[in-house]
């Protein structure tokens, strides 16, 4: 059974493993860099199978314009098992109706987010970081 929580915030420990599990590509060798990664988002939900961290969605917002779902990972062994779908039902019903929900999407899961209610886009731009 997969417990979704907005109360708890993993350890870095938990959530670089998890980061390296699901292939996110992120910093997961700067522990003090994923740390505030997540001391600076305002919207954590988490997804647990007892007490392992199997699934997360990381986001910044503003409540009531815009949210930048930053990260979404889910546990390989848990892909394919509806976490992902949910982790995103649930960040949207916490935004309410008058926040977008908006992602940079790694390549690999492209064909992911237009099955679970994303629309691509052509209009954005990025300045990328330099580390």
């Amino acid at each position: 059974m997969i417990t979704y929580r907005l109360d708890i915030i993993p350890t870095t420990t938990q959530i670089i493993e998890l980061y390296n599990n699901a292939g996110l590509p992120r910093p997961t060798d700067d522990v003090e860099r994923i740390g505030k990664m997540y001391e600076h988002s305002n919207l954590v939900i988490t997804a647990w199978h007892n007490e392992m961290l199997v699934g997360v969605s990381r986001s910044i917002t503003d409540w009531v314009w815009s949210c930048y779902l930053a990260d979404l990972a889910v546990r390989k062994e848990f892909h394919a098992s509806g976490i992902g779908k949910k982790l995103i039902e649930l960040t949207k019903e916490k935004l309410g109706d008058l926040s977008m929900l908006l992602l940079l999407s790694v390549p690999t899961a492209m064909e992911y987010y237009p099955k679970v209610g994303f629309t691509k886009q052509e209009s954005s731009f990025i300045i990328n970081r330099k580390k």
